[in-house]
């Protein structure tokens, strides 16, 4: 079921909501009443963000201990405080996947990092990134950057790795 208010498109998700700004309307083509299987992506809006936390958590939690590159408690702290977005492949019945952005200022420029994703089914939800990319142009970013494992670069295309994370484990 969707509300239509003003700037936002509510969604019911269970006892959550999912809220998503018009320009992202205008962006995805999000339908919230879609229940054909395929994932549409959610932006949920930060004054609503602690509501879909707890669905999303366990997600983004997976993705930063595979990697070991953050600590959750630093992603998590920045998702509820609205210093970060938090994104959902929502396919009308549960999220598949999530993943986080944070807008960071470089000397080279604006640039638009996703901190973490996971999810299942991503052959479905991959294709999302469109999103995400549409996002950080309308911010005016130079780029996006994933903070990842190295398979992302082979499975999204455009991407490229530039610099490496280079690591000496110490006992």
């Amino acid at each position: 079921m969707a509300i239509y208010s003003g700037q936002y498109v509510i969604v019911r998700l269970r006892h959550s909501k999912l809220l998503m700004s018009s320009r992202m309307l205008r962006t995805n083509g999000f339908c919230p009443d879609r229940h054909d299987g395929s994932a549409q992506l959610v932006c949920v809006d930060p004054v609503h963000v602690r509501e879909v936390w707890p669905l999303a958590a366990p997600l983004i939690e997976r993705a930063i201990v595979t990697t070991g590159l953050t600590a959750f408690a630093a992603i998590e702290h920045d998702i509820l405080v609205g210093a970060s977005l938090l994104w959902v492949a929502w396919n009308g019945r549960a999220i598949e996947a999530a993943a986080c952005t944070s807008l960071q200022q470089t000397d080279a420029g604006k640039v638009c990092i996703i901190t973490a994703c996971a999810g299942t089914g991503m052959k479905r939800w991959l294709p999302l990134i469109r999103g995400i990319e549409a996002y950080a142009q309308a911010e005016e970013c130079r780029c996006v950057r994933i903070f990842g494992r190295k398979g992302w670069a082979r499975v999204l295309d455009g991407y490229e790795q530039t610099y490496a994370i280079i690591d000496k484990r110490l006992s």
